[in-house]
């Protein structure tokens, strides 16, 4: 266990030349499906979750739409690859092991992600609390937000009113114990 959780973070470390040498959305399609998870590009309907079939082409052609990061190893250590990406409007984070609080933060405090993120989804990451949906807040174009089996969520009540204060035009829907 000690080796994969090692792996997983050298899978997240940040290449910060290569994001300058390829783009931001193709070092992010690059980190994202090393983890495990899917992209989908702007124009396309099909997930891409094969890192040798990364589409080629001119830099800049590929633009991240939607990221399905089911079962990823994704990890806070990565999330500068988010910092460039200016198209993602949906994001999933389901059966996340590595999702934390700071995680939810971070993305939260994304500028990009602020303007074009409409709908995220949190389900069965088990080191998400109330501190970590409550940071979501600063996600002011969000539109939809769905949670699931999150046992971190103590006060349920409270955290969806500070939501709801914040983005009056969200959509949340719940399914927490």
């Amino acid at each position: 266990r000690h080796f994969w959780g090692w792996l997983n973070a050298v899978f997240n470390k940040v290449d910060y030349e290569r994001i300058q040498a390829v783009g931001p959305d193709r070092a992010a399609s690059e980190w994202l499906l090393r983890c495990g998870a899917l992209v989908r590009y702007r124009g396309y309907q099909k997930w891409q979750q094969d890192y040798n079939g990364l589409p080629t082409g001119p830099l800049g052609k590929y633009k991240i739409e939607a990221i399905n990061a089911t079962d990823s190893c994704i990890m806070y250590r990565g999330f500068d690859y988010l910092d460039g990406l200016e198209h993602v409007t949906e994001i999933k984070l389901q059966k996340c092991i590595y999702i934390q609080d700071e995680c939810l933060q971070r993305l939260s405090e994304t500028k990009n992600l602020q303007k074009s993120l409409l709908q995220l989804k949190i389900i069965s990451c088990g080191n998400v609390t109330d501190k970590g949906i409550i940071a979501l807040h600063k996600l002011t174009n969000l539109e939809y937000l769905y949670l699931s089996d999150l046992p971190g969520i103590r006060e349920k009540e409270r955290t969806v009113h500070v939501l709801q204060q914040a983005l009056p035009n969200l959509e949340l829907e719940l399914d927490l114990e």
